[in-house]
């Protein structure tokens, strides 16, 4: 039975990856592929969080015993990818055919192929067992929101911080204006000891503190997976041995208690995305950053937080088999490959340009970016062919949210090199697909968003108690 998917190959093709394959237009054909073939029959996937939510897409396949039935398994395999790691969860739920459950069973298992995702979801983040079912469509939860109106607080006397793995950033804001900021230099990745992030980011809250009358609420943003102000995974603490991690998992409850005020952490992508609502005055916002990985925020319609993963540097966007495989998870054809200085690196060669030996990555890319500014044409390419992969992949995350503007940010993006990715972006989006391109604006970040910075958007994020 082949376990493939028809591949369209793209009407842009990369100058620099001709075996490029969207999932955009894989599924778009596959779907109608099947509505040609009597409409198919119905498939649910549904994933349930520890918090009550639920994701839920509802979709046809091929009836059992047609020819083309073994794409079934590709297809909806590469949905749940997507879905995991948009929404995260714990148990999924598969109505319909049962040879699409046990494909997935058998992948998502401690020894199958998606081994990385079982126990990332079950054991890492969500505490839980990794469970697959399958039931009767009325069996499958319906879709459940968990959204909170969190951020756009701007009273009182707060304080933002962003953790980077490199520097720690932190503001002092009254009323919604950022009255102090610093940068201060840390290495959280090396550290083993947990204390080594707590006093470092006390020491900051505490400096930002020194320049106002008092401190009203504190709110952070972070790389990684954070619920209910605990941290689930996150590279900052990644030198923290595992008996130790329970410190690091409570360590910002520790700073609320000890502070005394509200306080609360999201993943850095939301924050980015919270930003960008603010400053555009609207909702249904998806931010992407461009940097050392692909970093993912969204907004609903109603401008809350969703409590959804958005960790689409796990969510595949390139079908082909031979796709970059991403060195953490596994897989291959995942957004990290494509939207982040990675993906820099990997289509340097082929443009032409050798990174000299013994920089670090920030060097690498300032190396290649420089070719770019002076003109260099294969450095051009670069951005050009990350701006063709882009098209596609927001063709295909619009299957999966509901948008009205994308932000397109990250030093990947700086200089000439966004005008680049969001020109061809935008000439893909329009010319493949212009239904899809019609319903939302993709835009690099303007003045005004950037001066509603990360740091007064984490600020914003707590409700101060009356």
């Amino acid at each position: 039975m082949n376990k493939t998917m028809q591949l369209i190959p793209p009407r842009f093709t990369p100058s620099l990856d001709d075996a490029f394959r969207p999932a955009a237009l894989a599924n778009r054909a596959f779907r109608e592929a099947v509505a040609a073939a009597g409409g198919g029959e119905p498939l649910i996937l549904a994933l349930e969080r520890n918090d009550g939510g639920v994701g839920r897409l509802e979709t046809r396949i091929f009836p059992a015993g047609h020819p083309r039935a073994g794409e079934n398994l590709f297809y909806a395999e590469r949905l749940l990818k997507f879905m995991l790691w948009q929404y995260g969860g714990w148990k999924v739920y598969i109505s319909g055919q049962k040879a699409v459950a046990d494909y997935i069973r058998s992948l998502y298992s401690p020894n199958g192929e998606r081994a990385f995702d079982y126990h990332f979801m079950g054991d890492e983040i969500y505490l839980q067992p990794f469970t697959v079912v399958h039931c009767l469509a009325e069996e499958v939860p319906p879709e459940r929101s968990t959204e909170k109106p969190i951020g756009r607080h701007l009273d009182g006397y707060r304080i933002g911080f962003d953790l980077g793995a490199s520097d720690l950033k932190v503001s002092a804001v009254v009323n919604g204006e950022a009255i102090f900021s610093q940068e201060i230099v840390w290495q959280p990745r090396q550290q083993i000891d947990p204390q080594y992030h707590y006093q470092h980011i006390m020491d900051a809250i505490r400096l930002a503190a020194s320049k106002m009358p008092r401190v009203d609420a504190i709110g952070g943003s972070a790389a990684g997976i954070y619920i209910n102000n605990r941290v689930m995974i996150a590279s900052l603490f990644r030198g923290v041995p595992k008996e130790r991690y329970e410190e690091v998992r409570n360590l910002f409850l520790r700073i609320r208690d000890e502070w005394r005020v509200p306080l609360e952490v999201v993943n850095d992508g939301d924050v980015t995305a919270l930003a960008g609502a603010m400053s555009l005055g609207d909702g249904a916002v998806l931010g992407i950053a461009m940097g050392s990985s692909e970093a993912a925020g969204y907004v609903n319609r109603e401008g809350n937080l969703t409590g959804w993963l958005n960790e689409l540097a796990f969510a595949p966007i390139d079908y082909q088999p031979a796709a970059p495989r991403d060195e953490w998870s596994g897989d291959r054809g995942v957004g990290a490959m494509y939207f982040s200085q990675q993906c820099v690196f990997r289509l340097a060669p082929k443009a032409g340009i050798q990174i000299p030996d013994g920089l670090t990555d920030a060097e690498r890319l300032k190396f290649v970016q420089e070719k770019l500014e002076s003109g260099h044409e294969g450095a051009r390419d670069i951005w050009r062919t990350i701006g063709i992969y882009l098209g596609y992949g927001l063709a295909h995350y619009a299957d999966f949210y509901d948008l009205k503007h994308v932000l397109i940010l990250g030093r990947v993006t700086s200089g000439i090199g966004g005008e680049l990715i969001l020109e061809n972006a935008k000439q893909v989006l329009w010319d493949e697909f212009p239904e899809v391109a019609a319903r939302f604006q993709v835009q690099l970040p303007d003045e005004k968003s950037r001066r509603v910075g990360q740091s007064i958007a984490a600020a914003s994020l707590p409700m101060i108690s009356c």
